[in-house]
């Protein structure tokens, strides 16, 4: 009797665990869709055009995936791999990767940064949010340097995705 007894607070805490189970369901989240992706990704390089600059541009949604990508002619081909290496990075770390690359210069707890593969620690990626969701990022390379590629982002985002 006392063994049946003892396994009474064992049933309970099974029972309420299950029921707090039953209450979880799917997540609901902000995604970047493909038409706003590729909005995002004309206007950025309309701003680097109207700066007399050309660039590769690259969205990733909040997976990392890319979904976009357009790309100037003459461009170099590492500048396009260099754009989603930069929207990856700013995505990953929910800040623009310029700051983040300026961390790690200044950081000795943050240089390890630059020895993660995934991520490059150039100016030009620029997290995409939806409220305080992060839904994805542009990577802007090429268009003549960190602080210009960032730019082009930050002028499209603003004229396409207000807040």
């Amino acid at each position: 009797m006392t063994l049946r007894l003892a396994r009474l607070p064992m049933l309970g805490a099974v029972l309420l665990a299950g029921s707090a189970l039953a209450d979880i369901g799917p997540v609901q989240q902000q995604k970047l869709s493909l038409e706003l992706a590729n909005r995002l990704v004309s206007a950025t390089l309309e701003a680097c055009h109207t700066d007399g600059r050309t660039a590769v541009v690259a969205a990733v949604d909040r997976g990392g995936n890319l979904v976009a990508l357009q790309r100037d002619d003459n461009i170099g081909p590492h500048n396009t791999v260099a754009a989603q290496r930069k929207a990856f990075t700013s995505l990953s770390t929910g800040t623009a990767s310029r700051e983040l690359a300026e961390r790690a210069r200044q950081d000795p707890e943050s240089a390890n940064l630059n020895t993660l593969d995934e991520l490059l620690l150039l100016g030009g990626g620029v997290p995409l949010r939806s409220g305080s969701d992060v839904i994805g990022a542009l990577g802007v390379a090429g268009a003549g340097g960190s602080a210009i590629d960032e730019g082009c982002a930050i002028t499209a985002i603003e004229r396409v995705l207000p807040q």
